[in-house]
């Protein structure tokens, strides 16, 4: 197996021709005709990740969040993204992120958020011609404000969550993983009365009469990729080995207390 048929396998599912123009996704680290023998999937590239693969004979990562986003002047030891590309290359591990591609896709980050509500009808929010960012359906029973909390905290298994003054009924959702406030017109544009993403700032919450805000966190709005992918790359290759981060529930890097 080569690096390069694992990100041929991802990008049937999330091309790279469909990510943000401000994106890094794809191919950050190694080359397409290296030869591979594991691949752990995990959020993001981290040192603690690369190591992980090392220890479990892993020779490429595959994440959601990219390791590099912007130009690399120097590396610098003790700056954690200098640490883990000087570890990934020392190690020779391969490194891939999926992710602005996995945003835009619907069998992706949002289409999963709305899969674990058990939406119906779900379509993408941002059509852009069978892509695009977002995700909105119907609940199974519409719900007021303070049930339809209740029932996000469930099936996202959160303890918090912040959201703005309830609204009397819920019938339609929508929703954005990650850092979704530029989605919030699109979604009361679509009738939903909830929108559902993380990263929302302060202001945003003195919402319109009917329409309601959730900030459930960027990492657990998105994590449930890393499920995806994992069964993108197993499925396309079932005898290769591929293995979920067992550092995952433990990567968040946003402390609650």
């Amino acid at each position: 197996m080569r690096v390069g048929d694992i990100t041929a396998a991802i990008e049937q599912f999330a091309p790279l021709t469909i990510q943000e123009g401000w994106d890094n996704s794809g191919l950050a680290i190694g080359s397409p005709q290296d030869e591979v023998h594991g691949v752990l999937v995990g959020f993001d590239c981290t040192k603690e990740l690369i190591d992980e693969a090392v220890a479990t004979g892993c020779d490429m990562v595959v994440t959601h969040h990219p390791l590099i986003f912007h130009g690399i002047k120097k590396l610098t030891p003790g700056d954690p993204v200098s640490d883990t590309v000087i570890a990934a290359v020392c190690a020779g591990v391969a490194v891939y992120a999926a992710h602005t591609t996995a945003d835009k896709v619907i069998a992706g980050v949002s289409g999963a958020m709305a899969r674990r509500l058990g939406l119906r009808d779900i379509a993408i929010l941002e059509d852009e011609g069978g892509f695009g960012l977002g995700a909105v359906g119907t609940l199974p029973e519409p719900m007021s404000g303070e049930e339809a909390a209740v029932y996000v905290k469930e099936k996202f298994g959160l303890t918090v969550l912040r959201c703005s003054k309830p609204v009397d009924r819920i019938e339609k959702v929508a929703m954005c993983g990650g850092s979704g406030s530029s989605e919030i017109e699109a979604a009361s544009a679509a009738g939903a009365q909830l929108y559902i993403s993380a990263d929302i700032s302060y202001h945003h919450f003195f919402t319109p009469e009917g329409f309601m805000l959730m900030d459930i966190g960027h990492f657990e709005s998105e994590v449930e990729i890393v499920d995806v992918l994992c069964k993108v790359i197993s499925e396309k290759f079932p005898t290769f080995a591929v293995r979920k981060s067992g550092n995952l529930g433990r990567s968040n890097p946003v402390r609650y207390f």
